[in-house]
């Protein structure tokens, strides 16, 4: 006997409840747990929550917990690091989901996980499929934070596009966004005090 699972749709899976902690992405209707962060990925995030709440406040800056809708399979995505609009904060009381009919938020930032290389899925998530699917969201910044190349990418969205600058060592990261910012890539990777 075999068992077939059921297919949800994204308002089936806002719905759901299973009584525990886990994230889930919604895969052609099929629920694939999200792993636990990794403790690099879990401080560089940790690191730019401190910094970014200095700049905008602490409710409204989120890390590991805030799911996005987005086009595409799948419909969501657990952002690592996301800084939200003003008007996120009451909209997101009830569930922490930025669903597409709400503003984009601000800056999205994606922490890769080791990769052996680029055809590796840990590459081709932040790097290709979430590159695609925050540019149709209209998300005016994304940065990649690739502890690996020792690379901090921004992507800034220009007339509906992406245009990308690398920043690597002691070069001070440009946010469109955020231009009073203060950090170089190397203090980003290395996310201590």
């Amino acid at each position: 006997m075999t068992h077939t699972p059921v297919k949800l749709t994204f308002e089936q899976y806002l719905e759901y409840e299973d009584s525990t902690d886990n994230r889930y992405e919604l895969l052609e209707g099929e629920l694939i747990p999200m792993p636990p962060e990794s403790g690099l990925n879990d401080r560089i995030a940790r690191f730019l929550l401190v910094q970014f709440m200095n700049l905008v406040g602490l409710d409204r800056v989120v890390i590991h917990t805030l799911e996005l809708q987005v086009q595409g399979n799948p419909p969501n995505r657990w952002a690592d690091f996301v800084v939200l609009r003003p008007e996120h904060v009451s909209q997101l009381e009830q569930r922490q989901t930025l669903l597409l009919y709400m503003a984009p938020p601000l800056l999205v930032a994606e922490l890769v996980s080791p990769y052996r290389n680029q055809n590796d899925e840990n590459y081709r998530r932040d790097y290709v499929d979430k590159r695609q699917q925050y540019e149709r969201r209209g998300i005016g910044e994304y940065w990649i934070i690739d502890p690996q190349a020792q690379l901090v990418t921004v992507l800034v969205l220009v007339n509906g596009s992406y245009q990308t600058t690398e920043f690597s060592e002691n070069q001070r990261i440009v946010s469109r966004t955020f231009p009073e910012l203060e950090l170089t890539a190397t203090q980003v990777l290395a996310a201590r005090w």
